[in-house]
């Protein structure tokens, strides 16, 4: 079991190497590109209706004002909620929200560039409307992917970060079911997790955008890469099912964080679930309860969390 560890585990050599400089020539063996920019998406794009307005919605917003400015991020995690707090946010009109839900700007390591020209082409994704003080986006890679932070952080370095965390095993086991459902992933759960370290070897010295169901539940790092860059006052991390279960009081926090006025009455609602083949099998949860129980125990210290349910039943 310790192998399954240390073989995920971002700390590792293999998974430390900044990604920062040069194009992403590994893109063509890795799925990586070929779902992350087909689908645009590997965390939670809805259909292509949706898709079809947003490239009409470019077209129309064009040029945004000279001194725009995106104001904050839904980072992460992938399958922990994001698409939720989107809809919800969208909906709050002193929110100017992107379209479509992710951008993917600051994980694209093949053009980026920080040249006041790519901006503009990031800032077409938002529409400036009257009231509308703060603007954002969520797109759940950012805190996975190593060069992000660094990227947001030269981008605006008062940007404010917003992380819903879900429990890893669970969060995996969702990432996996959303893949299958996608006809990108052909094998079983077990067998996924089985091959997870010689596929993500594959998108080496990057991670892999769609098979890296055990690598993104380690979020210790990837909380400690963005703090590297930005201070604990400009993150707000919330629990998952503090969102699903009490929106109300996830959206006061939210709200809050953002200097806004805060919300009225909010209902429940699902978004973007998808059904299950079946549910986790007991000798796969059982497995990630060990890869992950020394993770979770240390994410409890970091942020004063009782997270023992997460290694329960």
């Amino acid at each position: 079991m310790a192998g399954v560890r240390r073989a995920v585990n971002p700390r590792s050599s293999a998974h430390t190497r900044s990604s920062a400089h040069t194009s992403d020539r590994s893109d063509a063996a890795n799925h990586a590109s070929s779902e992350g920019r087909k689908n645009a998406s590997s965390e939670g794009r809805s259909d292509g209706r949706i898709e079809e307005r947003s490239h009409r919605g470019r077209k129309e917003r064009g040029d945004a004002r000279p001194d725009f400015r995106v104001d904050f991020l839904i980072c992460g995690t992938q399958k922990g909620g994001t698409t939720a707090l989107h809809s919800y946010l969208r909906e709050h009109p002193a929110i100017g929200m992107a379209q479509p839900k992710e951008v993917h700007f600051f994980d694209r390591d093949d053009d980026f560039d920080t040249e006041g020209g790519l901006y503009r082409s990031y800032h077409a994704h938002f529409c400036p409307g009257p009231g509308q003080q703060r603007f954002g986006e969520a797109t759940p890679i950012y805190m996975y992917w190593r060069s992000a932070p660094q990227r947001i952080h030269a981008y605006n370095p008062s940007m404010r970060l917003i992380v819903l965390l879900r429990n890893p095993i669970e969060r995996a086991y969702a990432h996996w079911n959303m893949e299958r459902s996608r006809r990108a992933e052909p094998l079983s759960f077990a067998a996924a997790i089985r091959c997870e370290p010689e596929r993500c070897r594959l998108a080496h010295p990057y991670q892999h955008r769609v098979f890296s169901y055990l690598d993104r539940g380690f979020y210790l790092e990837q909380l400690r890469r963005i703090w590297r860059y930005f201070p604990r006052e400009q993150t707000l991390i919330l629990p998952s099912e503090l969102l699903r279960q009490h929106p109300g009081s996830a959206l006061e926090q939210v709200c809050a964080f953002l200097a806004i006025e805060r919300p009225g009455v909010v209902a429940r609602r699902e978004v973007h679930s998808r059904p299950y083949e079946q549910a986790l099998p007991p000798r796969e949860r059982e497995q990630l309860r060990q890869v992950y129980a020394e993770e979770i125990r240390s994410l409890e210290r970091e942020l004063g969390w009782d997270c023992r349910h997460w290694l329960e039943d």
